[in-house]
């Protein structure tokens, strides 16, 4: 198998790992300490951020669905992207975990405008607390996603799959 494969796969298994690990930091929280939103609500989440409010009601039940394949959808294409440039950074001698507080901040940033331009029905991503805790979350993301990655690559590298 080519390296651009095992990445590839790496980068799909961190990606799921970290969008599943994302919604059990949202969950404890932003649900259970901030009381941002009720539990239910975490699924239906990417359908009001990237179509408004009015669409994700106006969905009803079916808002539950899109909002997973949203969230899912991105989590496994940043964790491809991730994996797919890993490599790279590693030869430069970069800590996975380093770079995935940058990936981190660049994902959230580079999202968070996509749905500021589609747009007007966004949190304030001008409040300090709406800033901080999108880097927060999203560490919860990189962090497991850049460990899958880096053990998988590693471990791949160390059967002689390279």
């Amino acid at each position: 198998m080519d390296e651009r494969t095992r990445a590839i796969r790496a980068g799909l298994t961190g990606g799921l790992a970290g969008g599943v690990v994302i919604w059990i930091y949202e969950a404890i929280v932003w649900v259970g300490v901030q009381h941002l939103m009720p539990l239910q609500g975490i699924p239906r989440n990417g359908a009001g951020l990237v179509f408004g409010k009015g669409v994700q009601e106006a969905l009803g039940p079916l808002a539950y669905v899109v909002g997973t394949g949203i969230h899912f959808t991105f989590a496994l294409a940043w964790g491809m992207a991730f994996a797919l440039v890993w490599p790279g950074f590693r030869r430069r001698g970069w800590e996975a975990t380093l770079l995935a507080m940058v990936f981190a901040a660049l994902i959230w940033i580079v999202m968070h405008v996509a749905i500021a331009v589609v747009g007007d029905d966004h949190p304030n991503y001008l409040d300090v607390n709406v800033i901080l805790g999108g880097f927060v979350s999203h560490l919860f993301y990189t962090v497991p996603l850049a460990l899958i990655v880096r053990r998988r690559l590693a471990a791949d590298d160390a059967s002689g799959a390279a």
